[in-house]
């Protein structure tokens, strides 16, 4: 009698050869996520340092984490210490109105209409690359803060 064939063959891969899998699929995953971290970062810092320039903020500032968003925020009249309470879970939803509040005042000193919030709200790269490169000044009786 012909022995029966078996449906799945369990002997070309161990368990361990699995793990290793496993473990170099979430180790090409991390360095994706770091990679793409720091390409958005790196964007976003150059870009704000854009619109930093024009408000006469010091260019560098704009690379230090949360002391940019804190600049940003000040820049659009309110409170900087929202920049540090972002990170705090529940808390950030009320950082992140905030700061588009901010970017409203920020775009309204540079010339933009009031609808142009929307753009920083729904598309925040199109609002930097805008604001960044368009040819708007920073007017001189607005109130800005030193770095």
């Amino acid at each position: 009698m012909d022995q029966p064939e078996m449906l799945f063959d369990y002997s070309s891969t161990s368990g361990s050869d699995e793990a290793a899998f496993a473990i170099a699929l979430f180790f090409a995953f991390l360095g994706i996520f770091v990679f793409a971290f720091i390409v958005t970062y790196v964007i976003y810092a150059f870009l704000l340092s854009r619109i930093f320039k024009k408000a006469g903020i010091k260019e560098t500032v704009a690379w230090i984490p949360f002391y940019n968003h804190w600049k940003l925020l000040e820049l659009g009249g309110q409170q900087g210490v929202w920049a540090v309470l972002a990170i705090v879970p529940f808390v950030s939803i009320a950082s992140w109105v905030f700061t588009y509040i901010a970017m409203y005042h920020v775009g309204l000193k540079l010339g933009k209409e009031g609808w142009f919030v929307l753009v920083a709200i729904f598309f925040p790269l199109v609002w930097f690359i805008w604001l960044g490169f368009d040819d708007s000044k920073w007017p001189k009786k607005a109130k800005t803060v030193k770095a």
